[in-house]
């Protein structure tokens, strides 16, 4: 199965749904400024006009996007735009995937954090050595400002080993390639913020490391978690 690209280029557009594909056309609006911050989306009447859907359609991608936290609704009133998400992201998303990647970081959640609680549990000197190595190599790629989604894929990889269950290795391998996508794209919209953007997310995979280390296995599913939605959530994050 082939990789994200380290380089960020775009991968040719992913077959989604159309409530997907009307998701992302309203995110791209929003961080063009089409829909600027604070604004009112148009009646879902000019949007499904103007999208060319029907109103569940629409009403999905709406759904999607308030989840997201991209969005919100005022009662009576309509959507309207809480969040601009850099521009960039239209550059390092695989062309048609920004919905997909969204979702596949809930997967994430569930099965990396569990995994970490299993880890946190089970782990081997081995182990603990191998998530070590990897995290050291994530901070060798801040210092060097490598985009690191090697290492970052890695780490978590060797974490999921280290619950000592082949089916929370087999569901991640499954979507490894939807993974290294939602990678490739959130290290490289790091890369291009501040130094403290890099350090928050390896400061959240020392957490991780921490609770491991520590045996603490609430604490190690707690960090994983906050860590991949804290992700999600950083797709969107503005200047």
């Amino acid at each position: 199965m082939s990789e994200a690209p380290e380089n960020g280029s775009p991968r040719p557009a992913r077959t989604g749904t159309l409530s997907d594909h009307v998701y992302e056309k309203i995110v791209a609006a929003i961080a063009d400024g089409t829909y600027p911050l604070g604004s009112k989306l148009p009646t879902e009447y000019a949007m499904c006009d103007e999208f060319g859907v029907s109103r569940p359609v629409l009403r999905q991608a709406l759904r999607q996007l308030r989840e997201d936290d991209v969005i919100h609704s005022r009662q009576g009133s309509g959507s309207y735009v809480k969040r601009r998400p850099d521009h960039a992201i239209l550059t390092f998303a695989p062309v048609g995937s920004i919905a997909d990647i969204q979702r596949t970081f809930e997967f994430r959640a569930a099965i990396e954090g569990e995994a970490a609680y299993l880890a946190a549990e089970r782990r081997t000197a081995k182990d603990l050595e191998e998530i070590r190595d990897a995290v050291a190599e994530l901070d060798r790629c801040i210092r060097e400002n490598e985009l690191g989604v090697d290492a970052d894929e890695v780490l978590h990889s060797a974490i999921c080993q280290a619950s000592d269950n082949q089916y929370f290795v087999a569901a991640r391998q499954s979507m490894r390639e939807n993974i290294l996508a939602g990678m490739n794209l959130t290290r490289n919209l790091s890369l291009t913020k501040t130094r403290q953007r890099l350090d928050l997310v390896q400061a959240e995979h020392y957490a991780i490391l921490d609770a491991i280390e520590r045996q603490d296995r609430e604490g190690a599913r707690k960090a994983m978690r906050a860590h991949v939605e804290n992700a999600r959530r950083r797709v969107f994050e503005g200047d």
